[in-house]
């Protein structure tokens, strides 16, 4: 992303009055970040006085007071700078925490109509624990919340399908289902030996 495309879409945003959201915004390169700092508080600035039209780049934009901007970031790692301090004050920090995995997989089972909720849920997570820990560290494994959540869903598929069905064996088929395509051969004798 250069200065040139984030202004095309700042300025779209705040025309429309839409809000974005831009995800590990630290990737960007700290010069880029220098001008768009310039950028953001434009808007903000015009938002705030309560004026219609603000100048940005080469002319003057209409701007609604809805439209929102939102950034992510995840400091600390490789190829991600810090925030120059300029662009940092325009936004209002919050901290994240890990999502709790076995209270996501409980509601989601609850909503499909398990009754078994909160036992498949701790089973659930703990599978994906071990095939996370003991399976081979392969490019195309995913054993984090987007698979269990497909697996949920999955499983509250086959409930509806096959109504007379045990519901650990629903669950089992699920994790089976969405799993043993993507596992290379030697992981196919670890995961079976996980049940």
């Amino acid at each position: 992303m250069d200065t040139v495309s984030l202004g095309k879409i700042f300025s779209g945003l705040a025309q429309s009055g839409a809000w974005g959201c831009f995800d590990e915004f630290n990737r960007i390169e700290v010069e880029v970040l220098s001008v768009v700092a310039q950028q953001v508080l434009t808007i903000l600035d015009c938002i705030r006085r309560g004026d219609s039209f603000t100048p940005f780049g080469d002319g003057s934009i209409p701007v609604l007071p809805e439209t929102g901007l939102f950034i992510t970031m995840n400091p600390g790692y490789a190829g991600r700078s810090e925030l120059p301090d300029n662009l940092a004050c325009l936004f209002r920090p919050v901290a994240m925490m890990a999502p709790d995995f076995t209270a996501i997989a409980k509601i989601t089972l609850m909503s499909e109509g398990f009754k078994q909720n909160e036992l498949l849920a701790k089973k659930v997570v703990t599978i994906y624990d071990l095939m996370k820990k003991q399976l081979s560290k392969q490019s195309h494994y995913d054993f984090g919340m987007r698979a269990v959540k497909s697996v949920l869903n999955a499983s509250g598929r086959i409930k509806r399908e096959n109504k007379d069905m045990d519901e650990i064996t629903v669950m089992i088929k699920a994790i089976r289902d969405m799993n043993l395509p993507k596992f290379i051969a030697e992981d196919v004798i670890l995961f079976d030996a996980l049940f």
